[in-house]
């Protein structure tokens, strides 16, 4: 059976769960009110994306996306022989705190970017039409590994010295 490696860094956070009940809110260290919650209540696991100067929690939540079925990923568990239930979750801010990772075990499933007002994960679930006055997009959530690589070269300077963006 392989080994997992696990990146410590500081200023992630971090929680070991069994998929069915999980619950990881970070906020963004340098760039308030940006929030991001990992929540598992039985079915799913979901990430959001949200904005903590809204008044209620219906109107915080700027965008959501799935990051996995808890059925489909116990029948994955089986079909692997993975012994232990038990995962890791963990996210991660970029520098500048507009952007934000969630990794799974150390393999990143979702990634927002609250300057592009974007989010990214490898379900690509769920889209939505535009629609007029949106201020987020949530037509497609593909993943891009452009953008994680992007995010992940900034973070731990495997870039140029510096982003023209930003």
């Amino acid at each position: 059976m392989g080994h997992r490696f696990y990146r410590i860094v500081r200023g992630m956070q971090s929680l070991t769960f069994t998929p069915g009940l999980a619950f990881l809110s970070s906020d963004s260290p340098t760039a308030p009110p940006w929030t991001v919650v990992f929540e598992d209540e039985g079915i799913a696991g979901y990430f959001y994306a949200c904005d903590r100067s809204q008044t209620t929690h219906e109107e915080s939540i700027l965008d959501a996306m799935l990051i996995y079925n808890v059925d489909a990923l116990a029948k994955s568990d089986a079909q692997l022989e993975r012994p232990e239930a038990e995962r890791i979750a963990a996210v991660e801010w970029s520098r500048d705190g507009l952007r934000a990772v969630l990794y799974l075990d150390g393999t990143p499933q979702g990634l927002y970017d609250f300057r592009e007002r974007a989010g990214y994960c490898r379900m690509n679930f769920p889209n939505f039409l535009e629609e007029k006055g949106d201020t987020w997009r949530k037509s497609s959530h593909a993943w891009s590994e452009a953008a994680i690589q992007r995010f992940e070269s900034e973070l731990y300077g495997m870039a140029g010295s510096s982003d023209a963006n930003g």
